[in-house]
């Protein structure tokens, strides 16, 4: 019997996916000193689109190379590179896969080795281990400004050969931080009621929508929830995934967390039923409840590592796609040996990727000790996808001391090139 996972599914724009497995965004660090694609990061999509998988999602591309969710990121601003995009969505689709590009504007959550002055809807400042500089607070103009760039991004990667693109309205970054009232404290046509914090959103997604045209996939990347009291609640979810189906997008992700709550890691930031089946898909107990408010196709992303709960979300009707994301870095073929039913669990490295036990774990009472697991296990799979860009087998014997302090390393160094790169040039 055929996998539920091996079904097509149409979507509202008429383009069909040819499985219900996507791969969610990561972030890959491997654009040049000038932000653009390279020979590395197309032979990582290479890599990724002979495994199987029914869409690729990039990881964060930037709409303007002032503000970076990490050094490394590809931007897309213009067509002065747009060769180098041709070649990373050729080598992203060879398979015959679909290949979005996520696009993303981090706001506050810009290191301050990128820039010193992050953009926010308010001062609001994220104080994660000294490396995030305080926000000055967006003017109207910059607001309209960042509209527009998303849908010249948008524009960009469709004519570059890229079959999508992803809206990152999630995880704390610009359009998160418009949406939730923590970090928005606008008094403005921005701010205050919900309807006014998803005016952001609203805008971005209907500008894409007008650049694109109708028949080209437009995705949304949504939180369920920020996990913070006061911030993005599921309620809130609801009526803005309602409000995304009404603006014609084609596929809601959801996820979960920021920065401070880090869901998104696998880090789990409320309790959640004790059965096996919820442990492993964080999000999709809210999956009934945003697809009953929104009637859009929907995907859920976080922690599934096992087949047959993977089938039973897809065959009850519960989501449409099944998202993955880390195990696509330690088995960059497991989408195809999913769909062939040949295996019944995935990789799940999370579980021992800690420098010890107890004090020294990932529920350390010391916020240091626990971003440093964090930030180490973010390395493991970031080292992972430096290998196989580089044509090169996975290595699952890292460890996560190192890893950590091998992360800030790589992005301190990253930077200094980039840096050096465009003083040289100006």
């Amino acid at each position: 019997m055929s996998s539920p996972l091996s079904q097509l599914l149409t979507l509202p724009c008429g383009a069909i996916i040819n499985n219900r497995i996507g791969k969610s965004a990561m972030t890959e660090g491997l654009a040049d000193t000038f932000d653009r694609p390279t020979k590395p990061l197309n032979q990582l999509y290479k890599t990724w689109s002979q495994g199987g998988t029914g869409i690729h999602l990039t990881g964060n591309v930037m709409v303007d190379h002032r503000y970076l969710e990490r050094v490394g990121n590809v931007v897309l601003e213009d067509d002065s590179a747009l060769d180098k995009f041709k070649d990373w969505a050729s080598a992203g689709t060879i398979a015959g896969n679909h290949l979005w590009m996520q696009i993303s504007h981090p706001g506050r959550q810009c290191p301050s080795l990128v820039n010193s002055q992050p953009l926010s809807p308010s001062d609001v400042q994220l104080k994660m281990l000294g490396s995030f500089s305080k926000p000055r607070a967006l003017t109207q103009l910059e607001i309209e400004d960042i509209i527009q760039r998303f849908a010249n991004t948008a524009s960009l990667a469709k004519e570059a050969g890229f079959t999508g693109v992803q809206i990152h309205c999630a995880h704390g970054y610009l359009i998160s931080q418009f949406l939730s009232p923590k970090t928005n404290q606008r008094t403005d046509q921005w701010g205050g009621s919900l309807e006014n914090r998803a005016r952001f959103a609203r805008s971005i997604v209907q500008a894409v929508r007008k650049a694109v045209g109708d028949d080209f996939p437009v995705a949304v990347k949504l939180n369920s929830a920020d996990f913070q009291k006061g911030g993005f609640s599921l309620e809130d979810c609801m009526q803005v995934a309602a409000w995304l189906s009404e603006d014609s997008i084609d596929l809601l992700e959801i996820s979960g967390g920021t920065y401070e709550q880090l869901s998104l890691m696998g880090v789990e930031a409320t309790e959640v039923r004790e059965s096996t089946r919820r442990r492993e898909a964080y999000f999709l107990e809210y999956a009934q409840a945003i697809k009953a408010s929104a009637n859009v196709p929907l995907m859920i992303t976080g922690g599934f590592r096992s087949r047959a709960v993977m089938e039973q979300a897809v065959a009850s009707g519960e989501i449409d796609m099944v998202g993955l994301a880390r195990p696509l870095c330690t088995q960059p073929n497991v989408s195809q040996l999913l769909l062939e039913q040949s295996i019944d669990s995935i990789d799940d490295f999370e579980t021992t990727l800690k420098i010890g036990d107890g004090f020294w774990g990932n529920n350390s009472p010391v916020a240091l000790i626990k971003s440093m697991n964090t930030v180490g296990q973010v390395s493991f799979y970031y080292q992972q996808i430096i290998r196989l860009a580089n044509n090169k087998p996975v290595d699952t014997s890292l460890k996560v001391f190192p890893l950590f302090w091998q992360h800030l390393l790589n992005d301190t160094c990253l930077n200094i090139r980039r840096n050096k790169a465009r003083r040289n040039n100006s």
